[in-house]
């Protein structure tokens, strides 16, 4: 740790007595020493705010994770994906009625698929209302 030492001249004040031929004094400013429990208050002071952020941060941020309230009440039936099967064709065969993309994207959020592809011999969720 470096430190930075910063001298001034010092200063000569005239006293009343001083147009008499009084000797005049100098006054020296005093210098500014922080100890090592001084160095220990200013840190724990500037690290207050940091910890309480992180404190608030663990306390109240992981509710809204752990709710699982979107998918409480989904149900669903699974259906083995046979050779060839693509999400399209699935869909097409499940709902014939309804858009197949709208099936698609509920079939894609309900398994958490990031893409379209679907292995054979793999089970995936199919909601229940489109399921006859």
């Amino acid at each position: 740790m470096s430190t930075i030492s910063i001298q001034s001249p010092a200063i000569l004040r005239a006293s009343a007595g001083a147009a008499s031929g009084a000797s005049t004094r100098a006054v020296r400013s005093t210098k500014l020493r922080l100890t090592v429990r001084g160095r220990r208050v200013l840190a724990a002071v500037a690290a207050a705010p940091l910890v309480a952020g992180i404190a608030f941060s663990v306390l109240a941020g992981g509710s809204a994770l752990a709710s699982g309230e979107q998918n409480a009440g989904v149900s669903f039936e699974t259906v083995t994906v046979l050779p060839g099967d693509t999400l399209w064709s699935i869909a097409s065969e499940v709902a014939p009625g309804v858009d197949p993309r709208d099936v698609i994207d509920d079939i894609m959020s309900l398994n958490n698929l990031s893409s379209g592809a679907i292995q054979a011999g793999s089970e995936i969720a199919i909601p229940t209302q489109y399921s006859h």
